[in-house]
């Protein structure tokens, strides 16, 4: 499906309730990026970024990743793969995030 301008989805929802599901089948269709932040926080930590030790040293000891970082790592997303839009899906999870 082409469009113009980029596409933005917010899936909201508890967890197992499918919206990793929805998102593919909406990003396929869209043609847009699927933002999940746990997969983008586990691809950061892989790839030893400056942000992605920081999300390990906070989930290993047991922490949430605060907002400023989450919406960092976000951004960051964005700028590699969000030109045509994205579907999120685990963001945002707080006013503040929003």
């Amino acid at each position: 499906m082409e469009h113009d301008a980029p596409i933005f989805v917010v899936l909201l929802g508890p967890p197992g309730a499918g919206k990793g599901t929805q998102a593919a089948h909406l990003c396929e269709r869209l043609g847009i990026s699927h933002l999940s932040t746990g997969e983008v926080f586990r691809h950061v930590i892989c790839e030893r970024t400056s942000v992605g030790l920081q999300v390990q040293s906070l989930v290993e000891s047991g922490q949430l990743v605060p907002d400023d970082l989450v919406v960092k790592v976000v951004e960051e997303f964005l700028d590699a793969a969000g030109a045509n839009g994205a579907c999120f899906d685990g963001f945002p999870r707080t006013l503040e995030q929003a």
